[in-house]
């Protein structure tokens, strides 16, 4: 059995000013879609120019962080955000939504492509493979702040979590960050890297998340204020569950219909 470290989720703190460790895998994530999405570019792989992926990653934050608050309020606490408006707003409390912030990033992709004239599809082909590392840099984040735990076990690792009860727990944060980042990452990166038809990399990026996601809630701790929902499934793999078939769908139709890029 291991202990959480217990991690001071203050990172740096100088006077009254307090950088969090969350709020570092926020900056972590972004820097990694700027790197890798500047080599794509430098090796004449992308959709889009230089001075333009500036402008995307601009929209592609406010996506982030717009949907995946207003997701998290939509999805997980309808009522009370219904009932306390204006800590809508406090995102400092926590409280973001991944499927949230996958649906803010499509809508603002989506502005992005319709003001630079570029096809939508094309545009998110070249963004999935870039998300996955910040997916990873975000578990690692609730890992270190010892949230997010996973259910009770007696595997050898199971760990204990401040909060977390007096029993092991899986880390199920860093299943995550392992099969949801890591590996989704390794596969789009090197599927991506050869001409696939339009749409093609979306697909498969919908369907790695989804299977990760749903695979890992089977190790994560249900939200206690939701529980498990209707077939014993969580409410991230309710939502995961369409991810899997629009991708499935996507990708069938891109190998049928679409042409090559």
């Amino acid at each position: 059995m291991l202990v959480h470290p217990n991690f001071d989720p203050v990172a740096i703190a100088i006077g009254p000013l307090a950088i969090r460790w969350y709020g570092l895998m926020y900056l972590t994530a972004f820097a990694a879609f700027w790197f890798l999405g500047t080599r794509r570019i430098g090796a004449g792989a992308a959709p889009i120019t230089r001075e333009q992926f500036d402008d995307m990653l601009f929209f592609g934050i406010l996506g982030v962080i717009l949907g995946g608050r207003l997701g998290y309020v939509i999805f997980y606490k309808p009522a009370y955000y219904f009932a306390h408006p204006l800590e809508i707003f406090a995102i400092w409390q926590g409280g973001m939504s991944f499927h949230g912030g996958f649906l803010g990033v499509l809508i603002a992709m989506a502005w992005f492509s319709r003001k630079t004239g570029r096809h939508w599809l094309a545009v998110m082909d070249f963004v999935a493979p870039l998300v996955p590392l910040g997916l990873a840099a975000g578990r690692l984040g609730n890992f270190i702040n010892g949230e997010l735990w996973g259910r009770v076990t007696d595997v050898s690792w199971g760990m204990l979590f401040r909060n977390g009860g007096p029993l092991p727990r899986h880390p199920s944060q860093l299943y995550e960050m392992a099969a949801e980042g890591i590996l989704l990452f390794v596969l789009l990166w090197f599927y991506s890297s050869r001409p696939r038809p339009r749409g093609a990399v979306s697909g498969l990026f919908l369907i790695g998340y989804g299977f990760a996601r749903f695979a890992c809630e089977f190790t994560r701790e249900p939200d206690d204020f939701l529980g498990l929902l209707a077939l014993g499934m969580s409410m991230g793999q309710w939502l995961s569950a369409p991810m899997i078939a629009a991708g499935l769908a996507m990708m069938s139709w891109a190998y049928r219909k679409a042409p090559p890029k």
